[in-house]
């Protein structure tokens, strides 16, 4: 999908609405800094269980990916206090060969999950939101909700009003993050856990032994945090991760977000660095935040020269064993359901894309493309095969 820039606007816009709710749109960097501490109490006051939705997180994704993206974001007001902000972007993107004009949460492949930020008056709330998009301004033909958790309501309201004003929508699904509720004691948890799984664990920390007595290491202070990310960073690109790149040092943009972040969050507490060692010596890593009473694994790593001992495998052991006796609530793997994360639990969250396709051409065009045109281009393959 290529991506191209839009044009700029003002950076802030009132929009007043009836009863004393205001919608204004937020464009510029400035204005959207100086939101800081009234966007967090709104996130505080929405209950989120996450820190994705925190205002540290979004500047420091725009910060790293905001080039050629154009800051769209919606703050609804009631009587003066924020009640909702939709944190979206505009972009001019190509999708099969047609430019389109698309509006999106401030989301990519390195957002675990996103949402409206619904603090009070929901129901309201999310209409003033759709009402601006849909009597502003700013020129649409796709709006994308991306990565919207399975608990969200935003998905169906956002649905039924896009529906009520004729447009067409379509939701495409996204990843089923697995997670542990952490509930009982860990005995309770990994006795519950397959015995042949059990048993490799215990075989691969009996490996490392030979070596040197396998612990985990937690860095949660600003110095140690900063003097101890390289190390993290180095770990976290193992082999496969650096090849494919998806790696944190494989690309600029990427570096300098996780950067910037743990440097926020540090700052705030939030951020763990987790290390599994042997005699001292780091062999795998997972930039981890400690949130809500909840424990996300954001990126994970380790030293291939341990392949054999499964160094990830024991760290994880370690750190959900820390987080029982921290009395945690929840360990998130965030990501996809990949086998090693089920391994540890059968419980996921699931998350879909919200696509609201507008009523000019392109819009009308759009729908059919994505999700009939295309998924029967997939199956193409297999129906010759066959």
């Amino acid at each position: 999908m290529q991506v191209t820039a839009c044009a700029t606007s003002p950076a802030w816009t009132p929009r007043v609405a009836a009863d004393a709710w205001t919608v204004d749109t937020v464009s510029g960097v400035e204005a959207f800094w100086r939101l800081k501490a009234e966007w967090n109490d709104a996130v505080d006051r929405a209950g989120a269980r996450h820190p994705f939705l925190r205002h540290e997180w979004f500047r420091s994704w725009w910060e790293a990916f905001g080039e050629r993206r154009r800051l769209h974001i919606l703050v609804v007001r009631s009587a003066g206090r924020i009640a909702a902000i939709a944190p979206l972007v505009c972009e001019t993107v190509w999708m099969y060969g047609v430019p389109v004009r698309q509006i999106r949460l401030m989301f990519n492949d390195h957002t675990p999950r996103a949402d409206f930020i619904v603090a009070e008056h929901h129901e309201r709330a999310c209409r003033a939101i759709w009402s601006a998009l849909v009597d502003g301004p700013e020129r649409w033909d796709l709006l994308l909700v991306g990565q919207l958790p399975s608990e969200s309501p935003t998905r169906a309201r956002l649905t039924r009003l896009a529906e009520e004003d004729g447009r067409t929508t379509g939701l495409w699904a996204s990843t089923d993050s697995p997670y542990i509720e952490l509930r009982g004691g860990w005995d309770q948890y990994f006795g519950s856990l397959p015995g042949k799984f059990r048993s490799n664990v215990r075989n691969r920390i009996s490996r490392l032994r030979r070596i040197g007595e396998p612990s985990l290491e937690i860095l949660d202070g600003e110095r140690a945090i900063a003097e101890g990310l390289d190390d993290a960073v180095r770990l976290e690109a193992s082999g496969w991760k650096r090849q494919e790149g998806t790696a944190i040092g494989s690309h600029a943009d990427l570096q300098a977000f996780y950067a910037a972040f743990a440097k926020r969050a540090a700052a705030s507490g939030w951020l763990r660095l987790l290390f599994l060692t042997v005699n001292g010596r780091r062999i795998a890593a997972s930039y981890s935040l400690s949130y809500a009473r909840r424990l996300f694994l954001c990126k994970t790593g380790y030293d291939p020269e341990f392949e054999t001992c499964s160094p990830f495998k024991v760290l994880t052991y370690f750190a959900v064993q820390d987080a029982f006796e921290r009395g945690l609530e929840e360990v998130d793997f965030l990501g996809d359901n990949e086998p090693w994360k089920l391994e540890w639990t059968v419980r996921t969250r699931p998350h879909d894309w919200l696509f609201v396709f507008n009523t000019g051409s392109r819009g009308r065009l759009l729908y059919p493309l994505k999700f009939q045109v295309a998924p029967a281009l997939k199956c193409l393959p297999r129906f010759f095969k066959a």
